[in-house]
């Protein structure tokens, strides 16, 4: 125990690139403790586990399976390809293990339902890895949305994430294979738009949901960059943007009747421990229309944690509660997680039937 409660052991299935990050996120929490990796190699574990910080006394596994059936390891988190998420996360969870799962969770929200549906049979919490929902920053910016004076009536959002991806990662990254992750830019920098857009509406689904056309897709017809658009009933529409085509970017453009919030670098802030946002409420010009009054006012909030960090803490939390007090793990994070996943196949539907609209159907 420490004073942060329950310490949760840590088990990471396979090596890849985001499992450093996560790994260093695990060793800064401060409930939580690298205990494991496994990969399909020994020697690639060795070297993950050397490379990454694990203590002296780390195991070692040289299969995913092995990890599974060690008895002291609390949770695991999967970085693996999107098509392999419904097999592993679904093996940890019946073996009793807590799933901290990667983005896109899965291939469809039909197979999300099966590794939902056996983490609820086995007790185990279940949550994603979107962490930019973690930061103080989000908390901060969703008090101005709720402001009905400052922001006012939800009125539009344009969501956008996108990075030039050089020819190697269009060739050979696991996210343009479609054995690996079918859903392309769509499951990868796709998944934060559309998570920004519901976020921003407390989680409302939309009534439809039709992809922009000039999509780009490879020879093998994998997402390399499309958009959307989300119609409420109400009137409330949203746009996104996302791509491996296109200079780094990372924005949220939120309108109310009475307010306007920015921000620039949701996805991953500009500074590791801190983050800014602009909002603007009731502006319009001077007599002479050559300046605004008021002025947007920019916001800095701090964090002695990284977001990455943060979000294992809170997890971490969770199956603290689980394994020390009996409480039942936390079903809001899978449910966002769902309503995600079922934007990005609706979009991936509209794609596939010539940009046509899509009834939402939860």
């Amino acid at each position: 125990m420490s004073e942060h409660g329950h310490v949760i052991k840590f088990g990471i299935l396979g090596c890849a690139g985001i499992a450093r990050k996560v790994s260093r996120a695990i060793t800064l929490s401060p409930n939580s403790a690298l205990f494991a990796v496994a990969s399909r190699s020994l020697d690639k574990a060795r070297l993950f586990a050397t490379a990454n910080g694990f203590p002296p006394d780390a195991r070692l596994y040289g299969s995913y399976e092995a990890l599974l059936d060690d008895p002291e390891v609390d949770a695991v988190y999967v970085p693996l390809p999107t098509s392999l998420h419904v097999v592993w996360a679904v093996a940890a969870a019946e073996k009793g293990k807590h799933v901290l799962l990667e983005k896109p969770v899965a291939l469809s929200a039909g197979e999300f339902d099966v590794i939902v549906a056996t983490c609820e049979r086995n007790g185990v919490q279940l949550m994603d890895g979107t962490m930019w929902m973690h930061h103080p920053r989000t908390a901060k910016m969703k008090d101005f949305l709720r402001d009905g004076d400052a922001f006012g009536r939800f009125m539009a959002i344009h969501s956008c994430f996108t990075f030039a991806a050089d020819p190697d990662f269009l060739k050979n990254d696991i996210r343009v294979k479609p054995d690996l992750d079918s859903l392309g830019a769509l499951g990868d920098v796709g998944w934060y738009c559309v998570r920004a857009i519901l976020w921003v509406v407390d989680f409302e689904l939309p009534k439809t949901v039709t992809a922009l056309q000039g999509s780009v897709l490879n020879d093998s017809g994998v997402i390399l960059s499309c958009g959307g658009s989300l119609l409420w009933g109400d009137g409330k529409v949203a746009t996104f943007h996302c791509s491996f085509m296109s200079h780094l970017t990372m924005d949220i453009t939120a309108l109310g009747t009475n307010g306007t919030l920015h921000v620039h670098d949701f996805v991953i802030p500009y500074q590791e421990k801190e983050a800014s946002y602009t909002t603007a409420s009731g502006s319009g010009f001077d007599d002479l229309v050559s300046c605004w009054v008021p002025k947007p006012s920019e916001h800095l909030v701090t964090t002695d944690l990284p977001q990455e960090a943060l979000m294992v803490k809170e997890f971490s939390s969770l199956v603290g509660g689980i394994k020390s007090r009996g409480l039942k793990p936390d079903t809001k994070w899978p449910l966002l997680s769902r309503k995600t996943q079922l934007i990005l196949d609706l979009v991936k539907k509209s794609i596939d039937n010539g940009f046509m609209p899509v009834e939402v159907i939860g």
